[in-house]
């Protein structure tokens, strides 16, 4: 398979070879807002095989200040379906699957099952935890992410790592991100990390981020990689 011309800036970090394997591979990304468009668009551009989003909520006006597709026009619509409409227009190339559901216990087996690395975007703790528990499953790494105001935090959990659960051994508690709020900012940092961390776990190639994690204090100009 000859690339394409849209795949030349990648060749200083992606090999041929590496960008044809890309190709090949299947990424899920759990959640299609704040982090979750910027991560769709970034395994877009690169050029990954195939996408499956899974997304069961509408683009709201609140949405409107930080959210990569939210716009004006869109508002009332499938997150999950204009996400994929969009991404047909960046690379037609990328096979993109949408589901217009909420991931939960029943579903989530049969819908990440077919997943290389699995993304959380979601925005509450139980559902991290029950991603965890479905990856570990499937013998899927998982790359979590998550924001709330001037922070973030990002991590890899391969199976049997349990790395969320260290992080979170209260499933109870509310996520920061209904406390602290979300600005435009934030969800593109973590979001680039995610689809960076994702690229190394489908290459397997440079520093994977497991059984530690990188904090970010945008605020106070903070970035501090902490063993978990």
């Amino acid at each position: 398979m000859e690339l394409n011309e849209r795949y030349l800036r990648n060749k200083s970090l992606i090999s041929d070879e590496e960008q044809k394997l890309l190709k090949e591979k299947t990424v899920a990304v759990i959640g299609a807002g704040g982090l979750g468009g910027y991560i769709c668009e970034g395994l877009t551009r690169l050029g990954i095989g195939r996408l499956i989003i899974i997304d069961g909520d509408v683009f709201e006006e609140s949405n409107l200040n930080r959210q990569r597709f939210a716009s004006e026009s869109k508002l009332g619509q499938s997150k999950a379906k204009v996400v994929k409409e969009e991404l047909k227009d960046i690379n037609s190339e990328v096979i993109v699957g949408a589901f217009e559901v909420r991931i939960n216990e029943q579903n989530a087996m049969d819908l990440l099952k077919d997943a290389d690395v699995v993304i959380d975007a979601v925005d509450n703790i139980p559902s991290r935890i029950m991603l965890q528990k479905v990856c570990e499953k499937l013998e899927v790494p998982l790359v979590h992410g998550a924001i709330g105001g001037w922070y973030g935090q990002v991590t890899v959990v391969y199976p049997g790592d349990n790395t969320l659960s260290r992080l979170y051994p209260d499933e109870s508690i509310i996520g920061v991100e209904k406390t602290l709020g979300n600005p435009s900012f934030t969800p593109m940092l973590i979001a680039s990390y995610e689809v960076a961390q994702g690229l190394k776990v489908l290459l397997n190639k440079g520093e994977i981020l497991r059984n530690k994690m990188i904090y970010f204090d945008l605020l106070n100009d903070q970035i501090v990689q902490l063993e978990i």
